[in-house]
Protein backbone atom coordinates (compact mmCIF):
# COMPACT_ATOMS: atom_id res chain seq x y z
CA UNK A 1 0.00 0.00 0.00
CA UNK A 2 2.55 2.36 0.79
CA UNK A 3 4.77 2.03 -2.54
CA UNK A 4 1.63 2.24 -4.69
CA UNK A 5 0.81 5.61 -2.65
CA UNK A 6 4.27 6.13 -3.16
CA UNK A 7 3.76 6.02 -6.73
CA UNK A 8 0.31 7.82 -7.06
CA UNK A 9 2.22 10.97 -5.23
CA UNK A 10 5.02 11.10 -7.53
CA UNK A 11 3.46 10.44 -10.60
CA UNK A 12 0.70 13.33 -9.41
CA UNK A 13 3.86 15.65 -8.93
CA UNK A 14 5.09 15.04 -12.40
CA UNK A 15 1.26 15.93 -13.53
CA UNK A 16 0.77 18.74 -11.78
CA UNK A 17 2.15 21.64 -14.06
CA UNK A 18 -0.29 20.23 -16.21
CA UNK A 19 -3.25 19.57 -13.99
CA UNK A 20 -2.59 21.61 -10.76
CA UNK A 21 -4.88 20.71 -7.55
CA UNK A 22 -6.58 17.76 -9.88
CA UNK A 23 -2.86 16.42 -10.18
CA UNK A 24 -3.83 12.98 -8.42
CA UNK A 25 -7.04 12.36 -10.36
CA UNK A 26 -5.24 12.24 -13.13
CA UNK A 27 -2.42 10.19 -12.15
CA UNK A 28 -5.09 7.88 -11.32
CA UNK A 29 -6.90 8.32 -15.37
CA UNK A 30 -3.27 7.50 -16.49
CA UNK A 31 -2.77 4.33 -14.15
CA UNK A 32 -5.95 3.28 -15.26
CA UNK A 33 -5.31 3.75 -19.30
CA UNK A 34 -1.61 1.81 -17.97
CA UNK A 35 -3.75 -1.04 -16.11
CA UNK A 36 -6.05 -1.46 -19.47
CA UNK A 37 -3.25 -1.34 -22.06
CA UNK A 38 -1.81 -4.19 -19.95
CA UNK A 39 -5.09 -6.31 -20.36
CA UNK A 40 -5.26 -5.30 -23.99
CA UNK A 41 -3.69 -8.49 -25.40
CA UNK A 42 -6.35 -10.38 -22.85
CA UNK A 43 -9.61 -8.46 -24.19
CA UNK A 44 -8.15 -9.10 -27.88
CA UNK A 45 -7.83 -12.96 -27.01
CA UNK A 46 -11.31 -12.51 -26.04
CA UNK A 47 -13.15 -10.71 -28.45
CA UNK A 48 -11.37 -13.84 -30.79
CA UNK A 49 -12.52 -16.49 -28.14
CA UNK A 50 -16.33 -14.62 -28.44
CA UNK A 51 -16.44 -14.77 -32.35
CA UNK A 52 -14.99 -18.70 -32.17
CA UNK A 53 -17.74 -19.90 -29.78
CA UNK A 54 -20.41 -17.86 -32.25
CA UNK A 55 -19.23 -19.87 -34.55
CA UNK A 56 -19.72 -23.59 -32.73
CA UNK A 57 -23.31 -22.73 -31.94
CA UNK A 58 -24.63 -24.75 -34.63
CA UNK A 59 -22.43 -27.76 -33.49
CA UNK A 60 -23.19 -27.22 -30.25
CA UNK A 61 -27.17 -27.43 -30.90
CA UNK A 62 -26.45 -30.46 -32.72
CA UNK A 63 -24.59 -31.96 -29.46
CA UNK A 64 -27.55 -30.81 -27.61
CA UNK A 65 -30.11 -32.61 -29.24
CA UNK A 66 -27.60 -36.15 -29.30
CA UNK A 67 -27.44 -35.99 -25.45
CA UNK A 68 -30.77 -34.19 -24.84
CA UNK A 69 -31.22 -37.12 -22.30
CA UNK A 70 -27.86 -37.26 -20.85
CA UNK A 71 -26.70 -33.88 -19.43
CA UNK A 72 -23.00 -35.14 -18.10
CA UNK A 73 -22.31 -36.98 -21.56
CA UNK A 74 -23.52 -33.38 -23.01
CA UNK A 75 -21.09 -31.47 -20.78
CA UNK A 76 -18.23 -33.67 -22.00
CA UNK A 77 -18.97 -33.51 -25.76
CA UNK A 78 -19.01 -29.93 -25.26
CA UNK A 79 -15.60 -29.40 -23.36
CA UNK A 80 -14.31 -31.74 -25.86
CA UNK A 81 -15.26 -29.36 -28.78
CA UNK A 82 -14.15 -26.34 -27.04
CA UNK A 83 -10.62 -28.32 -26.68
CA UNK A 84 -10.58 -29.84 -30.30
CA UNK A 85 -10.81 -26.30 -31.49
CA UNK A 86 -9.24 -24.60 -28.76
CA UNK A 87 -11.56 -21.75 -27.39
CA UNK A 88 -11.67 -21.61 -23.95
CA UNK A 89 -15.15 -20.88 -22.31
CA UNK A 90 -13.73 -18.21 -19.68
CA UNK A 91 -11.45 -16.25 -22.31
CA UNK A 92 -13.60 -13.53 -22.10
CA UNK A 93 -13.96 -13.26 -17.71
CA UNK A 94 -10.24 -12.66 -17.69
CA UNK A 95 -9.65 -9.37 -18.81
CA UNK A 96 -12.31 -8.61 -16.06
CA UNK A 97 -10.80 -10.84 -13.12
CA UNK A 98 -7.32 -9.18 -14.18
CA UNK A 99 -8.60 -5.46 -12.97
CA UNK A 100 -10.33 -6.24 -9.92
CA UNK A 101 -6.93 -6.37 -7.69
CA UNK A 102 -6.02 -3.01 -9.04
CA UNK A 103 -9.60 -1.54 -8.13
CA UNK A 104 -9.53 -2.99 -4.69
CA UNK A 105 -6.02 -1.07 -4.33
CA UNK A 106 -6.91 2.08 -5.31
CA UNK A 107 -10.11 1.30 -3.44
CA UNK A 108 -8.22 0.43 0.05
CA UNK A 109 -5.80 3.34 -0.43
CA UNK A 110 -8.35 6.11 -0.76
CA UNK A 111 -10.74 4.36 2.08
CA UNK A 112 -7.94 4.27 4.82
CA UNK A 113 -6.97 7.20 6.78
CA UNK A 114 -3.42 5.87 7.97
CA UNK A 115 -0.67 4.25 5.45
CA UNK A 116 2.52 2.54 6.81
CA UNK A 117 1.76 3.94 10.17
CA UNK A 118 1.34 7.49 8.88
CA UNK A 119 -1.48 9.97 7.82
CA UNK A 120 -2.38 9.30 3.98
CA UNK A 121 -1.93 12.34 2.48
CA UNK A 122 -3.26 11.33 -1.02
CA UNK A 123 -6.92 12.04 0.92
CA UNK A 124 -5.78 15.70 0.57
CA UNK A 125 -6.20 15.17 -2.95
CA UNK A 126 -9.73 16.41 -4.99
CA UNK A 127 -11.01 16.51 -8.11
CA UNK A 128 -11.65 20.36 -8.14
CA UNK A 129 -13.83 20.41 -5.37
CA UNK A 130 -14.74 16.71 -4.49
CA UNK A 131 -12.08 15.04 -2.52
CA UNK A 132 -10.96 11.55 -3.76
CA UNK A 133 -11.57 10.48 -0.87
CA UNK A 134 -15.07 11.07 -0.39
CA UNK A 135 -18.45 9.58 -1.90
CA UNK A 136 -21.68 10.96 -3.78
CA UNK A 137 -23.10 11.58 -0.14
CA UNK A 138 -20.33 13.75 1.70
CA UNK A 139 -21.08 15.95 -1.18
CA UNK A 140 -24.73 15.92 0.59
CA UNK A 141 -23.01 17.98 3.21
CA UNK A 142 -20.60 19.58 1.66
CA UNK A 143 -22.78 22.60 -0.28
CA UNK A 144 -25.52 19.93 -1.10
CA UNK A 145 -26.26 18.10 -4.39
CA UNK A 146 -25.71 21.06 -6.43
CA UNK A 147 -22.39 22.43 -5.10
CA UNK A 148 -18.83 22.29 -5.88
CA UNK A 149 -18.65 18.36 -4.70
CA UNK A 150 -22.11 18.08 -6.21
CA UNK A 151 -21.62 19.10 -9.47
CA UNK A 152 -18.24 17.05 -10.25
CA UNK A 153 -20.39 14.26 -9.28
CA UNK A 154 -23.34 15.13 -11.76
CA UNK A 155 -20.58 15.42 -14.23
CA UNK A 156 -19.07 11.70 -13.63
CA UNK A 157 -22.63 10.78 -13.52
CA UNK A 158 -23.42 12.13 -17.44
CA UNK A 159 -20.24 10.56 -18.50
CA UNK A 160 -21.12 7.61 -16.82
CA UNK A 161 -24.70 7.75 -18.41
CA UNK A 162 -23.42 8.33 -21.92
CA UNK A 163 -20.84 5.52 -22.08
CA UNK A 164 -23.70 3.38 -20.55
CA UNK A 165 -26.22 4.22 -23.30
CA UNK A 166 -23.23 3.81 -25.43
CA UNK A 167 -22.44 0.29 -24.44
CA UNK A 168 -26.20 -0.80 -24.02
CA UNK A 169 -26.32 -0.18 -28.03
CA UNK A 170 -23.46 -2.05 -28.85
CA UNK A 171 -24.60 -4.69 -26.87
CA UNK A 172 -28.05 -4.79 -28.16
CA UNK A 173 -26.08 -4.93 -31.78
CA UNK A 174 -23.59 -7.44 -30.86
CA UNK A 175 -26.75 -9.99 -29.39
CA UNK A 176 -28.37 -8.95 -32.65
CA UNK A 177 -25.92 -9.85 -34.92
CA UNK A 178 -24.80 -13.19 -32.46
CA UNK A 179 -27.93 -14.51 -31.47
CA UNK A 180 -27.56 -17.63 -29.03
CA UNK A 181 -28.73 -20.65 -31.65
CA UNK A 182 -31.84 -22.48 -29.89
CA UNK A 183 -31.04 -26.23 -29.27
CA UNK A 184 -31.19 -29.39 -31.69
CA UNK A 185 -34.65 -29.87 -31.10
CA UNK A 186 -36.01 -25.96 -31.51
CA UNK A 187 -36.01 -25.54 -27.94
CA UNK A 188 -34.65 -21.97 -26.66
CA UNK A 189 -32.04 -22.46 -24.77
CA UNK A 190 -33.12 -22.51 -20.72
CA UNK A 191 -32.32 -18.74 -19.49
CA UNK A 192 -31.38 -17.71 -22.85
CA UNK A 193 -34.29 -15.22 -23.05
CA UNK A 194 -33.67 -13.81 -19.48
CA UNK A 195 -29.81 -12.91 -20.45
CA UNK A 196 -30.85 -11.36 -23.51
CA UNK A 197 -33.17 -8.79 -22.11
CA UNK A 198 -30.96 -8.47 -18.99
CA UNK A 199 -27.54 -8.36 -20.71
CA UNK A 200 -27.90 -4.80 -22.46
CA UNK A 201 -28.71 -2.91 -19.08
CA UNK A 202 -25.69 -4.77 -17.09
CA UNK A 203 -23.66 -0.71 -18.23
CA UNK A 204 -26.08 0.88 -16.46
CA UNK A 205 -24.90 -0.76 -12.66
CA UNK A 206 -21.80 1.40 -13.18
CA UNK A 207 -23.64 4.16 -11.79
CA UNK A 208 -24.30 2.32 -8.33
CA UNK A 209 -20.85 1.60 -7.83
CA UNK A 210 -19.85 4.94 -8.57
CA UNK A 211 -21.96 6.56 -6.56
CA UNK A 212 -20.84 4.43 -3.24
CA UNK A 213 -17.23 3.66 -3.93
CA UNK A 214 -14.29 6.57 -3.10
CA UNK A 215 -14.11 9.11 -6.17
CA UNK A 216 -10.42 7.70 -6.77
CA UNK A 217 -11.85 4.29 -7.24
CA UNK A 218 -14.93 5.74 -8.99
CA UNK A 219 -12.59 7.68 -11.56
CA UNK A 220 -10.74 4.36 -12.50
CA UNK A 221 -14.27 2.36 -12.93
CA UNK A 222 -15.41 5.35 -15.53
CA UNK A 223 -11.95 5.43 -17.26
CA UNK A 224 -12.18 1.56 -17.33
CA UNK A 225 -15.54 1.55 -18.37
CA UNK A 226 -15.09 4.15 -21.25
CA UNK A 227 -11.84 2.18 -22.04
CA UNK A 228 -14.11 -1.06 -22.61
CA UNK A 229 -16.39 0.49 -24.51
CA UNK A 230 -14.29 2.24 -27.46
CA UNK A 231 -12.31 -1.11 -26.81
CA UNK A 232 -15.35 -3.43 -27.51
CA UNK A 233 -16.78 -1.18 -30.43
CA UNK A 234 -13.53 -1.77 -31.81
CA UNK A 235 -12.76 -5.41 -31.70
CA UNK A 236 -16.47 -7.04 -32.02
CA UNK A 237 -17.14 -4.55 -35.10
Amino acid sequence: MSVFASLVEHLADLLQPLFGASAAAAAIVLFTAFVRLLVHPLSRAAARGQKARTELQPRIAELRSKHAKNPEKLQRAVLELHAEEKVSPLSGCLPSLCQIPAFFLLYHLFSSSTIGGEANGLLSHRLLSAPLGGRWADAFGDGGPLGGAGLVYVALFAVVAAVATFSYRLTRRTMADRPVLPAGDGQAVPGAGAITRVMPFMSFFTLVTVAVVPLAAALYVITSTTWSAVERAVLYR
